[in-house]
């Protein structure tokens, strides 16, 4: 469909729609990509100014899909997706421009749009000393309706879980066209919505709703809670052992809706608990020569209680190291020199042992004082003294945060040098028990060592979850089948060792098919007897979670265009 066609489609919203609609060139391209190894070019970009809008585009689609089956609602914030979960060939709805709002923010919540940049929220809840904790790497450029949506953990997560922790209300648009608050309910509660809903014509369809779903999960409850994984993080498959807490009672849609990508309903509006910042840090840095002792060494260090345990390879050193220049347009002249120089320690300790660590581990402490903290940091360190391996207490946060620098930034120093080769991120988010590590990381390592691929190695290893990025020509005609090879090799060791295909970093295009592998088929017929109970006519976000198929990953791979 032409650009004229598709602006002549869309008119008729007008003026019933508030925001701003482009079907130009430009937009089409920019929308085309995420942070995935995809492209597929969408008909329209839509940006709503409010949530009226939200309801307005869905009931349009609603209303065409019987004419136009290609009909579909992508919701997507700042693009970092790095499942495809963002990307669609229909239509983008994008809430950066307008819907971007800090509504509230007291020492118990924050109240906020999807469209808000992460980093713009933490400027204002930081000014109660407080911070929603769950936020992924990706901090300074992602917002936070991607982070409800793929349900992020982020380097935080050994303390604080994930974001599917932290949700205190949500507004959706569902189906219907109308929006409705998300919230938890008592067993009476949920009782007295459905039976209220029943006799009401306004509320038959969220009555409807909250009946089927309580059907789906007490008929098969048994079956739901066995197929929960057996890991601290999960982000694979629609979360129904979360919904419904036999011990308390309650009801919580939220944790469905969150993690769901957008496939379920459009979130329109986010309430975050927020929580107490801790005023000091220290981080306490172990060089590993190899992970033979790596489970071995996590299992030490847990008892202390750590923030974060967070690890990067020697791949994302020499990133570091070589295009360190990258770092003056984050940090300015003054403070890329200033981060400079604290790359003294590390310099000297690879000249005098001649090589790079394998894994640098890095171990935060929080707290109300700094002697404390050092007294820890000086505990663990002695504690750990016996694997004899190279460490070093950071000295000042600035020291601390060239850590955090390194490994918040190897994958995007990854996609900006990758000449020739892009970024592929396929097997990007595996997660086992951290005492499978010694055997699973070296297996894992041999399997994509049969494909000749270079890679970097970062994580969450106090969670056991790995994020390994391998860099491709994906326009070569055999991408494809690597990907597809390799990804089932990786997910047959993950299910092997009782792990799940992805932590925090969600199902979208990439990972999909493969839930059929992880879950078996009678879990899977309830993943779609749940998308079938939202949205059964496949309008929001398809191909996500239930409905994605190999040959999408075949069809959307490379730098070629998709229509």
């Amino acid at each position: 469909m032409n650009n004229e066609i598709t602006n002549s489609f869309f008119s008729s919203l007008k003026p019933s729609f508030k925001g701003d609609i482009d079907s130009s060139e430009k937009t089409l391209a920019l929308y085309s990509h995420d942070a995935s190894l995809f492209e597929i070019r969408p008909r329209i970009v839509m940006y709503p100014k409010d949530s009226k809008d939200v309801e307005t585009i869905v009931r349009f689609v609603t209303e065409h899909k019987r004419d136009d089956p290609t009909l579909s609602i992508t919701a997507r914030s700042a693009g970092t997706d790095m499942s495809g979960g963002s990307i669609g060939a229909s239509i983008i709805l994008d809430f950066t421009r307008y819907m971007n709002a800090i509504i509230e923010v007291t020492d118990d919540f924050g109240t906020v749009q999807p469209g808000c940049f992460y980093r713009d929220f933490e400027k204002e809840t930081m000014k109660r000393n407080r911070v929603m904790p769950t936020y992924p790497a990706s901090r300074e450029i992602c917002a936070v309706g991607g982070m409800v949506a793929n349900n992020s953990g982020g380097e935080k997560s050994i303390k604080f879980g994930k974001t599917e922790n932290h949700i205190k209300k949500l507004k959706v648009v569902f189906l219907d066209g109308n929006e409705y608050l998300v919230a938890p309910l008592t067993e009476a509660q949920l009782k007295e919505k459905i039976a209220a809903g029943e006799k009401s014509e306004s509320g038959k369809f969220e009555a409807e709703l909250y009946k089927r779903l309580w059907d789906l999960i007490t008929a098969n409850y048994d079956v739901i809670m066995a197929a929960k994984p057996d890991v601290s993080k999960n982000s694979a498959g629609y979360y129904l052992w979360n919904i419904y807490d036999k011990k308390t009672g309650i009801f919580d849609l939220c944790r469905l809706i969150v993690g769901s990508q957008g496939t379920l309903g459009i979130i329109t509006e986010i309430t975050f608990e927020l929580l107490p910042v801790e005023p000091f840090s220290n981080m306490l840095v172990v060089y590993l020569p190899g992970l033979t002792h790596l489970s071995e060494l996590i299992n030490e260090i847990l008892p202390f209680g750590p923030d974060s345990v967070e690890s990067y390879d020697d791949y994302s050193m020499e990133l570091a190291v070589k295009f360190f220049f990258d770092f003056f347009k984050q940090l300015g002249f003054f403070g890329a020199i200033k981060l400079g120089l604290q790359f003294i320690p590390d310099a000297w300790m690879v000249l005098a042992s001649g090589k790079i660590p394998k894994l640098i581990l890095m171990v935060e402490f929080t707290g109300n004082s700094e002697l404390d903290i050092h007294t820890k940091l000086v505990e663990v360190r002695k504690h750990i003294s016996k694997f004899g391996y190279k460490s070093h207490i950071t000295r000042s946060s600035a020291e601390a945060q060239k850590y955090w620098s390194i490994r918040r930034e190897s994958f995007n120093l990854l996609r900006k040098h990758s000449k020739g080769k892009r970024t592929a991120p396929f097997i990007d988010d595996i997660i086992v028990k951290p005492e499978f590590l010694p055997e699973f990381i070296p297996k894992i390592q041999a399997l994509i060592a049969e494909y000749k691929l270079d890679y970097t190695i970062a994580g969450h290893p106090g969670n056991g979850n790995f994020h390994i990025i391998p860099l491709m020509d994906l326009d070569s005609p055999f991408s494809a089948d690597v990907i597809l090879e390799l990804s089932k090799k990786v997910y047959s060791l993950v299910h092997e060792y009782h792990g799940s295909i992805t932590a925090e970093h969600n199902d979208g295009i990439i990972r999909t098919p493969y839930l059929l592998q992880m879950y078996g088929q009678q879990v899977i017929d309830l993943f779609q007897k749940t998308k079938d109970i939202f949205d059964p006519s496949d309008i929001l976000n398809p191909g996500k979670k239930v409905g994605g198929t190999f040959d999408d990953i075949r069809k959307y791979t490379g730098t070629k265009k998709s229509t």
